[in-house]
């Protein structure tokens, strides 16, 4: 079922298309981050403005490289030990289409652990954006359950997978870290 799954959200994606699928955190419309036009279509889905980013994931820290100029080293150190799902903004951001990137050239990215996810990024070998399955402004739903019938309607794919999960889901830690180590919390 998992690989059947994982097959079709990667011909989606492939085609520049928008999938709802489940992640370590909550139910995420997802895409391919360097596809400009991609982006766009959730930036629509969701009535989001064009001053809000994307976080991104990767399915390893070896990949947060290829979209980022430098990584601090303490970055390695914060995925490994860290217990909850993290999500960090980096400087420097590349190889991205330009809506995923912040307007100062940041970009969050986080080290999804997910056996559907990682599985598929690694199946797609690129990042994937992640935004939490809600219109711009309502609350993030906890589960899919709470997902609306406008996001279900508006995506290309949805993934049957966790989809009876019931246990609520919460958004991950957002850090900023700068090149030189430093960091600070935005969202605990």
């Amino acid at each position: 079922m998992m690989k059947n799954e994982i097959e079709k959200a990667l011909e989606v994606i492939r085609n520049g298309g928008v999938i709802l699928y489940p992640t370590d955190t909550v139910w995420g419309l997802g895409c391919d981050a360097t596809n400009e036009e991609a982006v766009e279509k959730i930036k629509k889905i969701k009535g989001r403005s064009d001053n809000q980013s994307f976080i991104i994931l990767v399915d390893n820290d070896h990949r947060i490289a290829g979209y980022v100029q430098d990584v601090p080293e303490l970055a390695y150190d914060l995925i490994e030990y860290t217990e909850n799902p993290l999500t960090i903004i980096f400087s420097g951001a590349k190889n991205l289409a330009k809506n995923v990137i912040n307007k100062d050239g940041s970009v969050g990215i986080r080290v999804v652990k997910h056996p559907f996810c990682e599985t598929l990024i690694q199946r797609f070998r690129k990042a994937i954006t992640s935004t939490s399955a809600n219109i711009s402004g309502q609350p993030t739903p906890a589960t899919f359950q709470e997902i609306s019938p406008e996001i279900l309607e508006a995506v290309d794919y949805v993934v049957n997978v966790d989809q009876n999960i019931t246990t609520p889901k919460k958004s991950s830690t957002i850090m900023k870290l700068s090149p030189n180590g430093e960091f600070h919390f935005i969202r605990k």
